[in-house]
């Protein structure tokens, strides 16, 4: 699974803002700066987030944006499937873009890509915001950990 550059986009954002849940709205401008992110890209962004009700906007000198839902209720799966439409590393185990594959019955690798699929479903449906907001950054020496970067692409 790879995350598109909208959704990583909407998914700092969307965190930025959880951090400051019950407080005043914060500008595009300020969250743009804030993620590294095109101010002119999250303004379509946030247009999606809004309408999708997971965030709110007030106009004015001092208006923003500022979550329309609490933290609890916002998944990244749900994000990520509005943004990028699946989880599925492979459609012949997507349940919405199925496409069926001439080696469906006989294919043993389709095996370990739907249990890929439903691992990552269940982690990112049950990852809301706020739970998230609880753990700590991942560290430089986990992502270059030598027992896991042994196969290439990783």
């Amino acid at each position: 699974m790879k995350v598109s550059r909208q959704a990583d986009y909407a998914l700092r954002v969307l965190f930025t803002l959880a951090e400051r849940y019950g407080r005043e709205p914060i500008s595009i401008r300020e969250l743009a700066v804030q993620n590294d992110v095109p101010k002119r890209f999250l303004e379509h962004i946030m247009l999606d987030l809004k309408a999708q009700g997971w965030v709110e906007s007030t106009p004015g000198k001092h208006g923003g944006y500022c979550l329309a839902r609490a933290p609890e209720q916002i998944t990244m799966g749900q994000v990520v499937r509005f943004f990028d439409g699946i989880l599925a590393p492979i459609n012949c185990v997507s349940v919405i873009h199925y496409e069926p594959c001439s080696q469906e019955l006989s294919c043993r690798f389709r095996r370990v890509f739907l249990d890929v699929r439903n691992e990552v479903a269940l982690r990112m449906d049950s990852a809301s915001l706020a739970v998230v907001m609880t753990g700590k950054p991942v560290q430089r020496h986990e992502v270059f950990d030598d027992l896991l970067i042994s196969g290439a692409g990783i």
